[in-house]
């Protein structure tokens, strides 16, 4: 993750830009701003944007490319929904590239695969448990927290290798040994964290989650 400009080939990463600006359009006019009305959400979500920026430039890497952090998505999306879960990602992302950590050319890219991956396949699981599962807390914490975030994470990582893999910037086989296998471990810190956050968030501040109502999940217990 956190491309370089020089990694990838030029026919991949102007594309990428034009699909991550159509995406980042599409969530800026879809967003529920009126959430942000409220100072206490406002204040909220702009600190998530600042602690998730921290978190990613605490990250392990020896090679371009191949940085490893928690990406926070499952909670963003949990919180804020996936349009300004979208938003505050790259908010982000910016500011880890104007400190040098990612390539501009490399925006683009960098969003879709530390971004929109983890943010859509977050709200799908949510989405899908939401509809089609008992409304009960347990399935909200372990479900659409715990396990969304590992998945979300490890998927990052799997669509990571592939553009890596194809477009010949590393061998399969070097990151197999040296990259994929690592996201299983940081799936484990991403869905312990999450479903922790989310836990303490149920009890003591449902309110900091939109995608969570009280009534309906605690009554349901």
């Amino acid at each position: 993750m956190n491309f370089p400009d020089f990694l990838l080939p030029q026919g991949l990463l102007w594309p990428a830009d034009i699909v991550a600006a159509l995406l980042l359009g599409v969530s800026i006019l879809k967003a529920p701003w009126a959430r942000l009305r409220n100072g206490d959400i406002q204040h909220l979500w702009l600190a998530c944007c600042t602690g998730l920026l921290l978190m990613w430039s605490i990250k392990a890497g020896i090679k371009p490319g191949l940085d490893l952090h928690l990406l926070g998505a499952t909670a963003l999306t949990l919180m804020f929904g996936p349009a300004l879960a979208l938003i505050a990602m790259a908010v982000v992302l910016m500011g880890v590239t104007i400190y040098g950590s990612a390539g501009w050319i490399s925006l683009g890219i960098n969003f879709l695969v530390m971004a929109a991956v983890p943010v859509v396949l977050s709200y799908v699981i949510y989405s899908q448990a939401h509809h089609k599962l008992p409304k009960h807390v347990f399935i909200y914490i372990f479900l659409d927290a715990f396990v969304a975030a590992w998945l979300a994470i490890a998927l990052s990582g799997l669509v990571s290798t592939l553009v890596l893999v194809e477009t010949g910037a590393y061998k399969a086989s070097y990151l197999q040994s040296n990259y994929l296998a690592y996201f299983i471990l940081m799936g484990w810190s991403e869905a312990m964290l999450t479903g922790m956050a989310t836990t303490l968030m149920v009890v003591y501040r449902p309110n900091w989650l939109s995608t969570f109502n009280d009534k309906l999940y605690l009554n349901n217990k």
